[in-house]
């Protein structure tokens, strides 16, 4: 790599887009540490608000760094590989945290168990297909899938303190988060199977 390739992948790095997905990084252990001080702590409600309001910020900056990578032409190699892992490791995260809370328990730990495996599974599928060039985009249901999905996640971050003032705070989050995980199968299942469809071919050829 000769020193203009490598200070084109720095300026790459350090765009505007890409400095959004590290921020939404940097908001994990803030989200993760505010509900552990409030919870396992037993530290003050406003904390959980701290929580939801890094997190709002956080998928706000989901979406602004997509757009700004269009209407500037900022598109590269490692904004799109950080891109689906930061929000992997933002949902996963609270998700852990939120079971460890109690607000996720009984059989609603299923839902969350189903929405960890799927982001597993499409993980894997993704890194295989990457091996043999096929891309495979993103479908509309499963971006209405990652609305509700963060959507449930910021009621249920919200909690106790949500239900002090709209006392189904907690309901409406764990009945979103049981639609995610609804329609996280069906599109885990449209995942799996275009990866086992090159599968079948890659073993024929």
């Amino acid at each position: 790599m000769n020193i203009a390739t490598t200070k084109a992948a720095a300026r790459s790095s350090l765009s505007l887009p890409n400095i959004l997905t590290y921020a939404r990084i940097a908001a994990i252990p803030v989200v993760v540490g505010c509900i552990y001080a409030q919870s396992i702590m037993d530290g003050p409600l406003w904390l959980r608000w701290v929580a939801v309001a890094v997190f709002i910020a956080a998928g706000v900056t989901d979406f602004l760094d997509g757009y700004y990578a269009r209407i500037w032409d900022q598109h590269s190699a490692f904004g799109r590989m950080l891109d689906p892992i930061a929000d992997k490791l933002l949902v996963a995260s609270c998700l852990l945290m939120l079971a460890a809370d109690g607000i996720i328990h009984g059989w609603s730990l299923w839902a969350a168990i189903v929405i960890l495996c799927r982001e597993i599974l499409v993980s894997g599928l993704r890194e295989y297909l990457a091996g043999l060039r096929v891309s495979v985009p993103v479908t509309k249901l499963a971006k209405w899938k990652t609305t509700v999905q963060l959507v449930a996640i910021g009621f249920l971050l919200a909690g106790e303190a949500g239900d002090l003032v709209v006392p189904i705070v907690t309901q409406i989050g764990l009945l979103l988060l049981w639609i995610s995980a609804i329609v996280t199968i069906y599109t885990g299942w449209d995942y799996f199977r275009a990866g086992i469809h090159h599968l079948i071919e890659e073993d024929e050829g």
